[in-house]
This record gives structure tokens, C-alpha cells and sequence, in this order.
């Protein structure tokens, strides 16, 4: 009989700890009473909206650059990403000094485009809806000598995210389940693998858009499925199937996918800023959705949920969360 290892485990996720500690921010976990009545359970927000660039990104992209040698460094590192990934690359090749090349959709979000910019990386645009965007990343990395860091198709950049949960556990002790956003299902996948390992009987449970639905078919499927490119607020989220990679750990690890639906998330950005007193973008909101609308069923008693990340700028967030918001 053969055995296949895993491309992550919980030994990954605590050396990624290790090299990320001092680098990365411990991000705060919040309470809320509300939120508690409203979900019927006690709810642990662990807060990546508070992590270096805004949202939990950066965890994975360190964790993978900095095990870079140094001749892969002195020629840059490559990427490609709707905007959280690429702004941790660009901030992880800066703390590491080298230069890094981002290949992001024209439709990125301006804020999230800026910010690369500003951590000094080169920015090259693609149409998301016609163009493949590994096939130009992977290309470009080739011309140039780039070293490649995917999203999430990394076994480095899935031990990185796993740290989130991680830490969150090691905050707060057991939980009974675990909510995750799903987009590519890296950090599902580093955090089930952390979660998994360290309390085998927790329940861990992904969330996606309604329009986003891939990783959820592909379960269901037993392989991965391909959708077309969903059109979601939760631009982090607007993927049209999961990673090889991610979903071979998830289809072990993950115990169910629920969806929410855009106006869902636009409440749970709402109730985050008017009762959490924080700013959540959409894809990092979709736990809080699925929490305060009873989509993940009857909760057990402790839930612990990550929200992974804060990257909105003003005047979309005042046009998701506005009274007048479509």
C-alpha cells in the first residue's frame, strides 16, 4: 500500500509560524455579545483585517519568499492576483530587497492597485474575463528569470496562511468549528490542516459567494469544477475553480461549504462596522455573513472564524454599505 503526504502539515504551519514571527502582525481576536445572541454560539473573530497589508496574504507570501536562495532573490519574484496577494508579494519582496513583477486584472480594485504600486512593485494588467492569468504570469516569470509565487498553489504560501488559525487557537483553546473564506482555498487549506491537526473532531466550514460557488461544486463533484468567472462583490472570491493544490487538502479536511449571497455580505460589512467597529471587505466578510444569517446551520457552542482582511477603499465601501447601496 502507498501513501501520498500531504503538500502542508501542522509541522508546515508551525515552522511558517517561526519564520513569521516579528514579521508578521498576531492579529487581534474580537468579541461581540451581539453576535454571539445573533449566531447562537460564542463567536472568536480573528481579525486579519489588522495584518500587514491589510489582510492575511502576507503570511503566505513571506513564509514563501523568504525561502528564496539568494541568487532567486537578486532576480525578483513574480505574481499574480485580484490585489490582497499582490500586495503581499510587493511587501514581502521590499522587507526582503528585491523587486516584484504583479500581473492583476484591469478591474482590480483601484485602493488594492495603488498599494502595490506603493510597495514598489510593477504592475501588468490583464482582461479577467479573456485572459488567463497564470499563463501570463507564468510566461513573464520565464522571460525575465522571476521566481513564481502563486496565491495559493504553494505548499510555503498554504503553511503560511495556515498560522491565522494557528494563532487563533492557540488564543483562544478549542473550538467546535472553524468558518473560512474559500476563493483559491489556500488559507482553507493551511487552516483546516492546522485546525485538523492540532483538534481532530472540529468542524471546519468554508464560505463562498453565491455567484462563487466552485469549491462547493467541486466537493460535491469529487473533482474540481470549473465555473465561469463569477460576478460577486467579493472580488477575492471571484475564482472559477479551486487550486490543484488546495483542493487536494481540502477534499480531505474540509467538512461542508455554505454560500451567502452579495446583499448578505453587504449586512455582515455593516453590522462589522456600526457593532465591531471595523472595516471588512466583502470576501473577508463572508464568514460574518454566513454567522448572522444561519447559513452554517446550528452552530456548536465555541465557533472561531477568520476575517481575512480590511482592503476597501472609501468610496466603495460607502457604496456597498450606504443606505442607497445597490
Amino acid at each position: 500500500m502507498t501513501t501520498t503526504t500531504p503538500p502542508v502539515t501542522l509541522d508546515d504551519v508551525r515552522d511558517a509560524a517561526a519564520r513569521l514571527k516579528g514579521v508578521a502582525h498576531r492579529t487581534p481576536v474580537l468579541r461581540s455579545r451581539t453576535l454571539d445572541a445573533l449566531a447562537g454560539a460564542e463567536i472568536f473573530l480573528k481579525c486579519e483585517n489588522f495584518q500587514r497589508v491589510g489582510a492575511f496574504k502576507f503570511r503566505g507570501a513571506y513564509n514563501a519568499a523568504s525561502r528564496l536562495t539568494p541568487e532567486q532573490l537578486s532576480r525578483g519574484i513574480a505574481a499574480y492576483s485580484s490585489g490582497n496577494h499582490a500586495q503581499a508579494v510587493a511587501l514581502a519582496a521590499r522587507e526582503l530587497g528585491t523587486t516584484a513583477v504583479i500581473v492583476m486584472p484591469e478591474d482590480a480594485p483601484p485602493s488594492k492597485r495603488a498599494a502595490t504600486a506603493g510597495y514598489g512593485a510593477e504592475i501588468v494588467t490583464y482582461d479577467r474575463y479573456s485572459g488567463d492569468r497564470v499563463a501570463i504570469a507564468e510566461a513573464l516569470a520565464a522571460e525575465r528569470g522571476l521566481a513564481l509565487i502563486p496565491p495559493y498553489e504553494h505548499p510555503h504560501v498554504m503553511a503560511g496562511q495556515g498560522t491565522a488559525a494557528l494563532e487563533l487557537l492557540e488564543e483562544v483553546g478549542e473550538v467546535d468549528a472553524l468558518l473560512t473564506p474559500v476563493g483559491g482555498g489556500g488559507l482553507m487549506a493551511g487552516s483546516a490542516t492546522a485546525a485538523k491537526g492540532l483538534y481532530p473532531g472540529i468542524r471546519t466550514v468554508g464560505v463562498e459567494p453565491e455567484a462563487g460557488d466552485d469549491t462547493k461544486r467541486s466537493l460535491e463533484a469529487g473533482r474540481r469544477i470549473s465555473i465561469p468567472v463569477p460576478r460577486t462583490i467579493a472580488d477575492g472570491q471571484a475564482l472559477h475553480t479551486p487550486g490543484e493544490l488546495t483542493f487536494s487538502v481540502n477534499r480531505r479536511l474540509l467538512d461542508e461549504v455554505v454560500l451567502v449571497g452579495d446583499d448578505e455580505i453587504r449586512d455582515a460589512m455593516r453590522f462589522a462596522f456600526e457593532r465591531l467597529k471595523i472595516v471588512v471587505e466583502p470576501s473577508g466578510a463572508t464568514p460574518l455573513a454566513a454567522l448572522i444569517n444561519g447559513r452554517a446551520g446550528t452552530l456548536p457552542r465555541r465557533v472561531g472564524a477568520i476575517i481575512s482582511g480590511g482592503n476597501i477603499d472609501a468610496g466603495r465601501f460607502a457604496e456597498l454599505c450606504g443606505s442607497g447601496a445597490p
